[in-house]
């Protein structure tokens, strides 16, 4: 049976076993799985992940400690759905375990490590995985900050053409964070006499049978695998709500079409904009600006007459009650063709690594179609304002998307803006 005519996938399987040597008095305390962030263990969050994501039934592949585990998680009905255990001995690797418990596979499922995190968005996945042909799909970190070391390389026709798990070949370019759409089928390719790995063992043949589709993001993953990634992942974890915004049309007066604002006195705020600003710093989201400034590479600009520019931004948006806390910039030219002029989504990238944010849940608020494009290549909520929609007209639904509405707030936006709550 094809990818093709399955349904969409209920159940995921987490490989939770190992030993975590890496973590060392941590590791001897604990599996990974059970490291606490934000009040509760890194399993956790995956599960509540999951299940806002749809998945209903979740088999965890348990060995280290497994007892640990099974007492947090029990039957799974405190998260929203149904686990079940299959426990192997310590010393299996991660193939072994999965070929131990593939009575209890579903045609196709999901399979991820116990030690990463990343914004799992599953229905393009799914939809990029159906109809390719292939057995298998893994998510593939593309690495273009060396994040980690690279230990594939995926081919223009997005199925992956190497995977070194020693990561010592040439011209590798990317990183298998896991979250692997698979079919039960390649399971069947395990020996059931052998301990090995699921990645070594199966990654060549399906490469080599043109199989093994990626799923590619810039969206940076997190980690509990070595002692060095924790306090990122605890800031990923203990975010608080973030808002990104454009600049121009959202925030100030938009020059005419091909010219820019050059100077102070070309400056002017829309109408409702601080007050806007205001009301989300109320609400204690963080608030980052993304524009492009093309007239920096176009000569109509200097990159001091920006920064000028955004002095006065920020310090008039302060004293209306408004914190801005992080602007990012293109200053190329239209046809550079670079990584972070609006429609391509670079700028929301670095603000999502630089801020640990998930931009799954982190709107962005813009007014032309640029905008809207790369909110979706970025996988953002998109809120577009235009003249009858300003700023602070859209707070209510700003904090909707954040999770942290209230009546004061939508209030006190009402009756700064002359609109009714």
């Amino acid at each position: 049976m094809t990818s093709a005519s399955r349904s969409r996938p209920r159940q995921a399987v987490i490989l939770a076993g190992g030993r975590g040597a890496r973590l060392g008095e941590i590791g001897n305390r604990m599996p990974k799985a059970m490291v606490p962030f934000a009040g509760q263990p890194f399993l956790g969050s995956l599960l509540h992940m999951l299940r806002g994501q749809g998945f209903e039934r979740v088999l965890l592949l348990l060995g280290y400690k497994a007892d640990q585990i099974m007492n947090y998680c029990g039957d799974g009905a405190a998260f929203g759905l149904r686990i079940d255990i299959s426990v192997s001995p310590e010393e299996d690797d991660t193939g072994r375990r999965v070929k131990r418990a593939e009575a209890k596979l579903d045609p196709v499922f999901l399979l991820m490590y116990c030690d990463n995190i990343w914004p799992l968005a599953f229905d393009p996945m799914w939809a990029g995985f159906v109809g390719s042909g292939a057995l298998a799909q893994v998510t593939v970190y593309r690495n273009r900050d060396s994040h980690s070391r690279d230990n594939l390389r995926v081919g223009p026709d997005g199925f992956v053409e190497i995977y070194d798990k020693t990561r010592r070949a040439e011209n590798l370019r990317g990183v298998d964070i896991g979250f692997l759409i698979v079919d039960r089928d390649v399971v069947a390719q395990l020996p059931e006499d052998r301990n090995m790995s699921f990645e070594a063992h199966l990654y060549p043949r399906l490469v080599a049978d043109r199989r093994l589709k990626a799923h590619e993001t810039d969206h940076r993953y997190y980690s509990v695998s070595t002692p060095d990634r924790l306090a990122e992942t605890e800031r990923f974890l203990t975010r608080g709500p973030c808002i990104i915004l454009d600049r121009d049309g959202v925030l100030n007066v938009k020059q005419p079409k091909g010219t820019w604002v050059t100077g102070l006195d070309q400056w002017h705020w829309l109408p409702g904009a601080l007050d806007g600003l205001a009301a989300l710093t109320r609400a204690g989201a963080q608030i980052v600006v993304i524009t492009n400034q093309a007239g920096i590479a176009r000569g109509g600009l200097t990159s001091d007459g920006l920064t000028a520019i955004h002095g006065r931004m920020v310090a008039e948006a302060r004293a209306q009650g408004g914190a801005i806390s992080a602007i990012y910039h293109c200053p190329h030219d239209w046809d550079s063709g670079c990584a972070c002029r609006k429609p391509k989504p670079g700028m929301l990238f670095q603000a999502q690594r630089d801020h640990a944010l998930d931009l799954t849940v982190t709107p962005f608020v813009g007014d032309d179609d640029r905008d809207g494009d790369a909110a979706r290549a970025a996988g953002c909520p998109f809120i577009q304002v235009d003249a009858d929609l300003g700023l602070a007209q859209a707070v209510p639904a700003l904090l909707d998307h954040i999770g942290r509405r209230t009546r004061t707030d939508i209030r006190r936006a009402s009756q700064t803006c002359q609109i009714a709550s």
